[in-house]
């Protein structure tokens, strides 16, 4: 971005556990707060494991076992079983607890997306530069797209940032389920989400 005098306005990226999406962000964070640039992060995660926009901010398990340190994070409860959606790196219960700070200071933005949309964007990727984005990165690759057709219909002019972080080249099964017409969207349950949080540990 210096080379080409230029610095992001909005830096988006998939967000999981967060080593993804704060391996991006961190860098340009810390511009913001040094410099005082103006510079939106938005994180992209899946609708059926959607970690930031319906976690709770709570100390729980990094581990399904229950037997790593307990941490504060934006999570769904260590015992919550996500769906079994294409975008297998994203299915993780909780985020970084560095992540979850800056979502929590309102730092940061999260939207969450179905896979359907998903796909949808990773397909015209495909066919616009010859790169098949893996499911993981696709949301990035969503997350662009819609900030970029907000900047068409307002005529704002923006400098925008996505990580690609992964080719999709093993999930070709996936992307064939998606053009037949057979992907099927999975949102987080109400009962779901109660069912894993109930299994946050109790803090005296």
């Amino acid at each position: 971005f210096e080379k080409i005098d230029e610095f992001p306005d909005v830096v988006i990226a998939c967000c999981g556990g967060g080593s993804n999406f704060g391996g991006t962000v961190f860098p340009f964070y810390h511009e913001k707060i040094k410099h005082g640039r103006k510079t939106r992060f938005i994180a992209v995660e899946p609708e059926a494991c959607p970690t930031l926009t319906r976690g709770e901010y709570a100390y729980d398990y990094s581990d399904t076992a229950g037997l790593a340190p307990i941490s504060m994070m934006y999570t769904l409860g260590s015992g919550f079983i996500p769906e079994g959606i294409h975008a297998g790196g994203l299915r993780y219960h909780g985020d970084s607890p560095l992540v979850s700070l800056l979502y929590k200071q309102g730092d940061i933005e999260a939207i969450a997306v179905p896979q359907s949309r998903v796909f949808e964007a990773g397909v015209l990727f495909a066919k616009s530069e010859f790169i098949l984005p893996a499911p993981e990165s696709a949301h990035a690759v969503l997350g662009a797209i819609d900030e970029a057709l907000r900047c068409k219909a307002t005529g704002e002019a923006k400098t925008i940032l996505f990580t690609l972080s992964g080719h999709g080249y093993f999930d070709m099964y996936a992307y064939n389920k998606y053009n037949q017409g057979k992907m099927q969207d999975s949102a987080l349950s109400d009962d779901a989400l109660r069912e894993g949080l109930a299994t946050l540990p109790k803090i005296g």
